[in-house]
């Protein structure tokens, strides 16, 4: 009796279909040909925009599928099940962010709280500029009540970036390099109010002000300004 095999779902609409040998079906042990990886990170950017314009809970595999356009079969097939698609975005999109803003922090030396904040700053607007779907995603899935991704940025995200950062400003105050009215982990979240939000609501402010002439280095030079010397108050009267 001659063996068969059994093939992943052909892609579907205005896409070329796979032949029925391409992708093969996985084996143990065998690499992913280009192609297979190819469709892959297509189904993978295709749930990242879903969830970024629908929300996760609100994606379902045929909006995905529909958006990559194949069969929502074929998205069965590389990924199982919904959850395990999102996993996979959270580690092969979402991560790899975080440590690219993470790597140049830590080459700021131990007390040059200057340098930190900096980093900090033109880290983020550069991360955004590369990926504009963050700041979106993280209003929805990560700040607003029942995100799907609020304990992922609590237990993955958190020791990387936030505490890492908290922890150096801490070292810095007792070290009498930053002001001790501050409190660490308050100057973390301050950061982070004064870089996400304004990128997050960069619609609103752009459309309220007609600011479409300010972009990205702006955005960070006012902040690093506002940082530095604050609203210069006369305090005295």
């Amino acid at each position: 009796m001659a063996m068969t095999t059994t093939s992943p779902p052909t892609r579907t609409g205005g896409r070329k279909a796979s032949s029925p040998s391409t992708p093969r079906k996985r084996t143990r042990g065998r690499r992913p040909t280009a192609e297979t990886a190819d469709l892959r990170a297509t189904l993978l950017d295709a749930a990242l925009a879903c969830f970024v314009r629908r929300g996760i809970a609100a994606t379902s595999l045929r909006d995905i599928a529909t958006e990559a356009g194949v069969t929502p079969a074929l998205v069965h097939y590389y990924f199982g099940d919904k959850a395990q698609l999102q996993e996979a975005v959270v580690a092969e999109r979402l991560l790899p962010v975080i440590g690219q803003l993470r790597a140049p922090l830590l080459q700021a030396g131990d007390g040059d709280v200057a340098a930190l904040v900096a980093g900090f700053v033109h880290g983020i607007a550069g991360v955004v500029q590369q990926h504009p779907w963050l700041p979106t995603l993280w209003v929805r899935e990560i700040l607003c009540e029942g995100g799907a991704l609020r304990d992922m940025m609590i237990n993955q995200v958190g020791p990387l970036l936030p505490k890492m950062m908290a922890g150096r400003f801490a070292a810095a105050q007792q070290a009498g390099q930053l002001n001790p009215d501050l409190d660490p982990r308050l100057l973390m979240v301050s950061l982070i109010g004064l870089t996400m939000f304004p990128m997050a609501s960069a619609p609103i402010w752009r459309q309220l002000f007609g600011a479409d002439d300010i972009d990205f280095n702006d955005l960070r030079r006012h902040t690093l300004v506002l940082l530095d010397r604050g609203l210069e108050l006369d305090h005295a009267k």
